[in-house]
């Protein structure tokens, strides 16, 4: 078991240190790999930023504990993931070509040019807090397995997913990530396709499993019993407060990124369809996982919901396999954390620093120091992984995705509408969360309808003459 997980976490290390021999040393090189990368790179590594160790611990939680709701929060991911993708994705890759940018905070603020150093200040500021919140619930998620397969103190966990980081992306930078997130995508759906038949076939098959899962009371119920309004109102909002969720992932400045490196923005049809392939097979195989271990491992009153995957992988695998699951959760957890870290780091040296670091060795420290950061929020941790990612999503999206979006549709908010609506978003979401409603309903929805409103309302339509050079960059 220690044996396989070792050699692909070599594996992936010296993949990252490898991809330094194209390092060019430079901030733009370092932060978007000169905007070279390969549509099937850009499609893998986004897949596996996307689908963290939150699909691995905090999905499959959620789905242990309620049942055949989850598919919802699948189809409703995939399907606003989709659409926000029709409109952003190739927007934004044009956008960072015209804006010679190399962070998310500085093409959203610099879209039409002009000088709105206080809105990527204040971008930058908030892609800082709620990333390193992110990358530290990744870091929890990966301790987590180790803890239940070897008995490791959770710290010991964190400490290596954060060294691995370190000396990957102190390497190579994005390029680094993305060519080991190619790999990490790969162990991934590997590691959960084997858990998903082994689980089936020890329960007699698809049938047998199924009625199993009939007999757990309510298990089997397509929506839960705590719905905010009754009948066919409450589940259609549960549904929609889903793909809000989906939609969330163009506030998401780690995910993003991915889709600005790309070498050719013609070229994002085929990135996307990579992306979506592999991300609807890989959440399918998790909801069934996390359905399948409610069987295998009952309804136990003390038993923590997000340690269902190692646990269940330790009871019905041989050691070696369990190696493999417990290396498919480290690389979720570390593609997202390197992303994250990344990300936090472009903010720190391009959107928050009085003047812009240039020098290779200085961006590198920057990314250790946030490295650091993020291992020491990990250790002081004590919310679930499911939880802090959930608020640190909907915080990024409620602040980022109205502004983004109204950028794609070709209007020209000023500076100060654009904060008013970040912060708008932001504080919805937040408050939502604080009245405890987000059981209810998604806290990014009420956000991002927030903030989104507060900008149509604000902003007229731009000229055509304006919105052309976006449409065109869209095809």
């Amino acid at each position: 078991m220690l044996g396989s997980f070792i050699f692909c976490l070599l594996a992936f290390t010296l993949i990252g240190i490898a991809s330094s021999r194209l390092s060019r040393g430079t901030r733009h090189d370092y932060y978007l790999a000169d905007s070279s990368v390969k549509p099937w790179l850009v499609g893998l590594s986004a897949v596996a930023t996307n689908n963290s160790g939150y699909m691995f611990i905090g999905v499959i939680g959620y789905t242990y504990s309620t049942g055949f709701p989850a598919f919802w929060l699948m189809f409703g991911w995939i399907l606003g993931d989709f659409l926000g993708s029709l409109l952003v994705h190739a927007r934004l890759r044009a956008a960072t070509e015209r804006s010679d940018e190399v962070s998310y905070a500085g093409v959203l603020a610099n879209w039409y040019g002009g000088d709105n150093s206080r809105l990527q200040r204040v971008i930058g500021l908030i892609s800082l807090t709620f990333l390193l919140a992110y990358a530290s619930a990744q870091l929890v998620a990966g301790s987590k397995a180790l803890h239940v397969l070897f008995d490791w103190p959770q710290w010991a966990g964190a400490t290596m997913g954060a060294a691995m980081v370190m000396v990957y992306c102190f390497a190579g930078g994005i390029r680094a990530s993305i060519w080991t997130d190619a790999a990490q995508s790969t162990v991934m759906i590997v590691a959960m396709g084997v858990l998903f038949v082994a689980a089936t076939e020890s329960l007699g098959g698809a049938d047998a499993a199924l009625a199993a899962m009939r007999e757990v009371p309510g298990f089997t119920n397509w929506f839960p019993p705590d719905l905010l309004l009754p009948g066919i109102g409450g589940a259609l909002l549960f549904v929609v407060g889903w793909m809000f969720a989906g939609l969330s992932v163009v506030g998401q400045p780690h995910v993003m990124v991915r889709f600005m490196t790309l070498e050719n923005g013609n070229q994002m049809r085929r990135a996307r369809a990579w992306y979506y392939l592999w991300f609807t097979g890989f959440y399918f195989l998790a909801t069934g996982v996390g359905l399948l271990s409610r069987i295998h491992l009952g309804d136990a009153a003390n038993f923590d919901a997000e340690l269902a995957l190692p646990t269940m992988a330790l009871e019905l695998l041989p050691p070696a396999l369990v190696g493999l699951i417990l290396a498919g959760v480290f690389a979720a957890t570390i593609s997202t954390a390197d992303s994250l870290i990344l990300s936090c780091s472009a903010s720190l040296t391009h959107d928050l620093l009085p003047h812009r670091i240039e020098r290779p060795l200085l961006l590198k420290t920057a990314t250790v120091v946030m490295t650091l950061a993020a291992l020491g929020l990990a250790m002081s941790n004590s919310q679930s992984v499911f939880s802090l990612v959930i608020l640190s999503w909907s915080g990024l999206a409620s602040a980022f995705a109205p502004l983004l979006i109204v950028l794609c549709l070709g209007r020209r908010p000023g500076q100060l509408a654009s904060l008013a609506a970040v912060f708008t978003g932001l504080a919805t979401a937040l408050v939502w969360r604080w009245l405890g409603w987000e059981g209810l309903v998604y806290e990014g929805l009420p956000g991002i309808v927030a903030g989104l409103t507060l900008l149509l309302l604000a902003t007229p339509a731009a000229q055509a003459s304006a919105a052309q050079p976006v449409r065109q960059a869209s095809g």
